[in-house]
C-alpha cells in the first residue's frame, strides 16, 4: 500500500492550520487522486496505491501533489505503507517512507510524532523514553496495565502490526469554499493569487466528480473599516463555452476580468462558487492523435481575447439552417457556446466571397454585364424563402425569388450573379466572387 501524508503549513492562509476550514479545502483538493482521503489531526491522509498507475507512475504523482499541494499551503509531504507512519514522517521532514525498512526510520523519530503519545509524553520522559523506539521497546504488558489501550494499538498500527481504521472524506455535492487572505487587497487584480489556491480545490473537486464547470462566481467581502457605500462586498461571475476543468486557464480568464473591476473597499475575504456545471469526459490517453483535443485550444484563446476586448469585440462565424445567403452565416461573441446541431452543407458552388449588398447589374439586350457581357456557365439554381421574416416595425418581410447562376467575365474572372423574379420587370444583381 502506498499512503501519502499531506501537512498544511500554520501559515496556510491567514486562519491557523488548527481550523478545519483549510484541512476541508485541502481534503477536497485530495480527492482527485483517491476517493480514500481522511483527515488526521491537522493533516490530509490519502491512499493512493490503487491510483498509482493511472497519474504515470509514483514518480509522477508526487511531483504533481507536490507542485499543487505548494500552491495549497501544503508544507510537509510523506509517503509511508501506512497512513500513521506517513504523517508521522511528515511531522519529523522526512518525504520518503520506502528509502529504509520502516522499523528503522520509526524507531529514530521523537515521541510526539505520533499522537497517542502526547497524553504520556511526561510519563515516558521520566523512564527514559526519547523516541518512538524507546516507547516500542518497553514490555507490552506494561504498557497496557499503565497507559491506556488507544497507545498499544497506535504503535501496533504505525509499524504495520495492525490495520488501520480511517473515516474517509466523502465529496461535497455543492462546491463553496472561502478562503481568508493574508493581508487586506485594495486591487482587483491582486485578488487572482487567492483565488488560484480557491481554483485549484475546484479542479480537485471537479476531477473527483468528472465534471466541468461553465460558470463560477468569485465573491468577495470588505473589510470591517469601511465607508458605508462600499457596502459588504461585491462578486463576479465568470462563464465558459464549454464545460472544462484546466485551472490554468480559469485562471487566466479570471484575471482578464478582475482586470476591469474596480474595488469599493480593502478585501479580506474570498469565496469560489461553482455554479454550473456539467459532465466532462476524461480525454483519451491513446497515442494516436485524438482530433476532438486538438481544436480545442482555439477555444480557450478566444475566451480570454473576449475577457480583454470585450464579448462583442471578438466574433466568431455560426451557420444556420437557411437558404438564403444573407441569413446562411450570422456572428455571434466568441465566449458563448456553439449549437450543438450545425447547419448541413450543401452540394451546389458556393463562392468564397460574398458581398455585403448585392450589386445591381446593367442588362445589355437579356444579357447581364459586369466589365462586360457575362457568360452564364450554370444554373438556374432557384433560391426561395423568408416569408416569416418580417422586418422589424414595417408590414413587409425578407422573402426572396431568386434564381442563381455562375457566370463568367473575361476581366473579373468567376461570378455568382442571380436574376430577381418578384418584380414586374426582373433584374440582374451581383452577389459573390469565386476563388
Amino acid at each position: 500500500m502506498l499512503w501519502s501524508a499531506l501537512l498544511p503549513s500554520p501559515s496556510a492562509g491567514t486562519a491557523p492550520f488548527t481550523e478545519p476550514a483549510p484541512q476541508r479545502a485541502l481534503a477536497t483538493w485530495a480527492l482527485q487522486f483517491t476517493p480514500r482521503v481522511a483527515l488526521a489531526d491537522e493533516a490530509v491522509l490519502m491512499e493512493v496505491g490503487a491510483s498509482v498507475r493511472l497519474f504515470g507512475g509514483r514518480r509522477a504523482l508526487r511531483e504533481r501533489v507536490q507542485g499543487e499541494g505548494r500552491e495549497l499551503g501544503v508544507a510537509r509531504l510523506a509517503w509511508a505503507p501506512n497512513g500513521l507512519a506517513a504523517l508521522a514522517l511528515a511531522r519529523a521532514g522526512i518525504g520518503n517512507g520506502f528509502r529504509r525498512p520502516l522499523d528503522e526510520l520509526l524507531d529514530t523519530l521523537p515521541m510526539d510524532t505520533l499522537s497517542a503519545v502526547h497524553p504520556h509524553r511526561l510519563t515516558l520522559e521520566h523512564i527514559g523514553c526519547r523516541t518512538l523506539g524507546d516507547v516500542r521497546a518497553l514490555p507490552r504488558g506494561g504498557i497496557a496495565r499503565r497507559f491506556d489501550a488507544r497507545l498499544l494499538q497506535a504503535l501496533d498500527q504505525v509499524y504495520g502490526a495492525a490495520p488501520e481504521v480511517h473515516d474517509w472524506v466523502a465529496l461535497p455535492e455543492v462546491f463553496e469554499e472561502r478562503l481568508e487572505l493574508m493581508a487586506r487587497v485594495e486591487q482587483a487584480p491582486a485578488l487572482v493569487f487567492g483565488a488560484r489556491r480557491l481554483l485549484l480545490v475546484l479542479g480537485g473537486w471537479l476531477a473527483a466528480r468528472r465534471a466541468g464547470v461553465t460558470a463560477f462566481t468569485l465573491r468577495w467581502a470588505h473589510d470591517a473599516m469601511r465607508a458605508r457605500a462600499a457596502g459588504e462586498g461585491g462578486e463576479i461571475t465568470i462563464r465558459t463555452a464549454g464545460p472544462t476543468r484546466d485551472i490554468e486557464h480559469l485562471s487566466r480568464l479570471l484575471a482578464e476580468h478582475l482586470a476591469r473591476v474596480q474595488l469599493l473597499a480593502p478585501v479580506g475575504d474570498l469565496v469560489l462558487v461553482a455554479t454550473e456545471v456539467q459532465p466532462l469526459h476524461d480525454v483519451s490517453a491513446s497515442f494516436l492523435p485524438d482530433t476532438r483535443r486538438q481544436g480545442e485550444q482555439l477555444g480557450l484563446v478566444l475566451e480570454r481575447l473576449s475577457a480583454r476586448l470585450g464579448p462583442q469585440r471578438v466574433l466568431r462565424p455560426v451557420l444556420c439552417e437557411d437558404h438564403r445567403p444573407e441569413w446562411m452565416c450570422h456572428w455571434q461573441p466568441a465566449a458563448l457556446p456553439l449549437p450543438r446541431k450545425g447547419a448541413a452543407g450543401t452540394d451546389l458552388p458556393q463562392p468564397g466571397f460574398l458581398l455585403p449588398v448585392p450589386l445591381r447589374l446593367r442588362v445589355q439586350g437579356d444579357h447581364p454585364v459586369y466589365h462586360g457581357r457575362l457568360m452564364l456557365l450554370l444554373g438556374p439554381q432557384r433560391v426561395e424563402g423568408g416569408w416569416w421574416d418580417r422586418v422589424d416595425g414595417e408590414d413587409r418581410t425578407h422573402n426572396v425569388v431568386r434564381d442563381y447562376w455562375v457566370a463568367l467575365s473575361a476581366q473579373a474572372g468567376v461570378l455568382w450573379i442571380f436574376q430577381t423574379r418578384l418584380d414586374g420587370s426582373p433584374a440582374w444583381f451581383l452577389h459573390g466572387h469565386f476563388a
